[in-house]
């Protein structure tokens, strides 16, 4: 099974759709961790899922039914689905366990780790990537541990650890270049650029992942560019250059919309929606909040539907517009409770009770 490199983190959260000001709050929005969502209730240890007892009907199964799941899982992750995706993940590493496939299981490890980060899960998150980690380096899997490495380091950099990211990502670079990995290389200089942006230096955040787009359009890891072109992207909104910002989301969601990459897509729509309501474009960032609903209950993802409501409140509420900006706010409410996400909800009563004691 050939392991493409793409880029581990996507960038997820609420559209700011404010004026950009604080830099703390920019950072959280280059790293995945940075969304507020709760911890997978009753996650299932790792340990205890490979160590379960085999049934005969489990022992049947080949490994076209476990490359089928991970196929699955990796559908499910691309699609915001999480927690099917760590279903299909647990699965799959159940079945490549029972049949000694140890490369298989670095791959979904992998796969695994990110669906964890996604829902706020970083301990078993973490502890997903260092058995990645761990099977790379028993196999001498370098392309895997180029990835599992530049993972590592996007938690640290969650973690405030810039530093220890840095370094982490400098032996992935390291290797890739060694082996002269030019996916690799692209996806390091791309975090580098992360790590360069969480300490304020948007400039050579710039350059970095300029430097990394030539490596990753050299391959034709469209994934990987529109994920640099978000990151350039924040970039230039975080230095106030609206109009590289605009032109950098707007390359990443053409690139995203064209390759059915909806987590880019998605992403480059919320900073697009950020720089044109920073610059007055509001009926620009109407447009692209309906093309982001529209999008939502196209993949059925009821967390999306929820992000889209609160934007449109926001955005609402920024006009003067209370009236429509409470609908939003309920319906987004509603669409918490339904996910039984409570800190969501509790966050989101609380903006609409400021605004109708400011009203």
């Amino acid at each position: 099974m050939k392991q493409r490199l793409v880029s581990p983190w996507q960038k997820v959260g609420l559209i700011c759709v404010g004026a950009i000001s604080c830099p703390q709050v920019l950072l959280h929005s280059f790293l995945l961790f940075a969304f507020l969502l709760s911890p997978v209730a009753g996650a299932v240890d790792i340990t205890e899922q490979l160590h379960r007892p085999l049934n005969n009907s489990v022992g049947r199964q080949s490994r076209d039914e476990a490359d089928g799941l991970l196929r699955i899982a990796e559908q499910e992750y691309a699609s915001g689905h999480a927690d099917k995706t760590i279903a299909s993940c647990l699965r799959a590493l159940e079945l490549y366990h029972s049949i000694g496939d140890l490369k298989a299981q670095g791959l979904t490890y992998n796969l695994l780790a990110k669906a964890y980060v996604q829902l706020g899960s970083s301990k078993e998150a973490e502890d997903a990537f260092r058995r990645g980690l761990a099977i790379a380096r028993d196999t001498k899997d370098f392309q895997s541990q180029i990835f599992v490495l530049n993972n590592i380091s996007t938690y640290l950099l969650q973690q405030g650890e810039s530093a220890a990211a840095g370094k982490t990502i400098e032996d992935a670079l390291a290797i890739a270049h060694g082996v002269k990995n030019i996916e690799g290389e692209g996806l390091s200089l791309s975090n580098l650029g992360l790590v360069s942006a969480s300490l304020g230096d948007y400039n050579k955040a710039i350059k970095l992942y300029e430097n990394a787009l030539t490596f990753r359009r050299q391959t034709g890891d469209t994934v990987g560019e529109a994920n640099t072109l978000n990151n350039l992207g924040d970039a230039y909104l975080a230095s106030g250059n609206y109009q590289d910002t605009i032109a950098s989301y707007g390359e990443a969601m053409q690139t995203a919309k064209t390759n059915r990459d909806r987590t880019n897509q998605l992403r480059a729509i919320d900073g697009l929606v950020t720089a044109h309501t920073a610059v007055g474009r509001y009926e620009r960032a109407f447009d692209l909040l309906e093309q982001r609903l529209a999008l939502a209950k196209e993949l059925q993802n009821l967390r999306e539907e929820l992000k889209s409501f609160e934007s449109y409140a926001q955005l609402y509420k920024q006009q003067g517009n209370y009236l429509t900006a409470r609908n939003f706010y309920e319906r987004a409410i509603i669409l918490a409770r339904t996910l039984q996400d409570s800190k969501q909800e509790v966050q989101l009563l609380d903006q609409l009770t400021k605004m109708l004691q400011r009203k």
